[in-house]
């Protein structure tokens, strides 16, 4: 029997240390984490299909949460189903230890539903909001918040004058996006997106 474990985050931008260190904390070996950075909206994941791969009657595969393993109810049962049918058993550090049985498969069924119930209930309430804001705040803005032209940026615009965007940066200690933005702004007029 061997334990692996699966983390998984959404965007590059988020960090997959705590999940990785809950699991190296519920005892999975650091050789046997496979870890990506793919939303959940997409099937592609390389690490997660590769462990499917190695997987045999009797291991283990733990998770921080559920939603982890799967993006929604339907993909979830398509995959977990076969494998733990297989005999392989699933440890949600949050919920406890899913396996052929009767109770496993039905308490696993029961909080996918939660869980995409969940998923679902904030995406409508993050597009009411949207919604409410666009209709009732004159100045409602999606996106990356606006900034305004700092003395600091307006040095680095200065200097970026006679000097390269990777000289700029390096010297500012900004990315080169934006000082394309700065630029952007001084020479435009416009508000820094």
């Amino acid at each position: 029997m061997m334990e692996y474990g699966y983390a998984r985050v959404s965007t590059k931008g988020q960090s997959l240390e705590d999940q990785i260190s809950q699991l190296r904390d519920a005892g999975v070996d650091s050789s046997n984490v496979f870890a990506e950075k793919y939303t959940g909206t997409t099937t592609n994941r390389p690490q997660f299909d590769h462990l499917t791969k190695l997987l045999k009657p009797g291991d283990v595969v733990v998770a921080t949460k559920l939603d982890r393993l799967a993006r929604n109810t339907r993909e979830a049962l398509n995959v977990l189903d076969p494998l733990m049918a297989k005999g392989v058993r699933f440890h949600i550090l949050n919920i406890g230890v899913l396996d052929n049985s009767t109770v496993g498969k039905l308490v696993k069924t029961i909080l996918l539903a939660v869980a995409e119930m969940e998923r679902d209930m904030i995406v409508d309430r993050t597009m009411e909001g949207k919604r409410y804001a666009r209709l009732h705040k004159k100045n409602y803005h999606e996106g990356r918040p606006r900034r305004l032209i700092t003395p600091h940026y307006q040095a680095a615009y200065e200097y970026l004058i006679n000097h390269t965007y990777k000289d700029t940066a390096k010297a500012f200690d900004i990315s080169t996006s934006t000082l394309q933005r700065i630029k952007k702004q001084v020479e435009g007029n416009q508000t820094i997106k």
